[in-house]
């Protein structure tokens, strides 16, 4: 089994990668392969359909068929995994831009191609300074759940907090929560693969 984590900061290896990969030290402790792809390392473009474009280029595609930046490579990690994590930081009181894009492109291919996601284990994180970060979680969840995903709580909001690096270490109880999390995305991914 593999869990694929979708980190949406601008900020490589900041808080939304730590608390990301807490939850894959419990997924790994159980056995899970987990992989981290960090977005502020990538090219996403917008989407043409949601630009307006109506290509609706990727119907009856297994991706979208613009290869002209990363979406692609990561949407066929996303198609052969059990698991997806999608993190984002707030900005502007959601989720950040690359992450948006990135959404409204796995959102266009999986309208089409709705097998793709169905049944496919899920959870959203966010690192928060202040607020928004149930706005963030929502808008992640929104897609998983609009694609038949099944999603993993934990035991209150998926949210740590902190403002520069590394701060979200401090905070015990959002941490305690993503390992909560992990474990419980573990539990759920063993007994729909057992």
């Amino acid at each position: 089994m593999k869990v694929l984590g979708i980190n949406g900061s601008a900020r490589k290896d900041g808080n939304t990668a730590m608390i990301i990969r807490a939850v894959f030290s419990e997924l790994e402790r159980h056995g899970i392969e987990t992989e981290l792809i960090q977005l502020t390392e990538k090219e996403i473009k917008p989407c043409r359909f949601c630009m307006g474009h109506s290509c609706m280029a990727c119907q009856g595609k297994q991706t979208c068929v613009f290869k002209d930046d990363d979406f692609c490579a990561i949407y066929e990690k996303i198609k052969s995994a059990d698991g997806l994590i999608l993190g984002s930081p707030v900005y502007g009181a959601d989720i950040t831009a690359i992450m948006r894009n990135f959404l409204d492109r796995v959102g266009m291919v999986s309208v089409l191609n709705p097998e793709i996601l169905r049944h496919k284990v899920g959870a959203a994180v966010s690192a928060v300074r202040r607020c928004g970060g149930l706005t963030t979680v929502d808008t992640l969840n929104h897609l998983m759940l609009f694609k038949e995903m099944i999603v993993v709580g934990s035991n209150y909001w998926n949210i740590v907090y902190g403002k520069d690096p590394g701060d979200v270490l401090h905070d015990e109880e959002g941490m305690e929560n993503m390992r909560n999390l992990g474990q419980n995305m573990a539990w759920l991914l063993k007994k729909l693969n057992g």
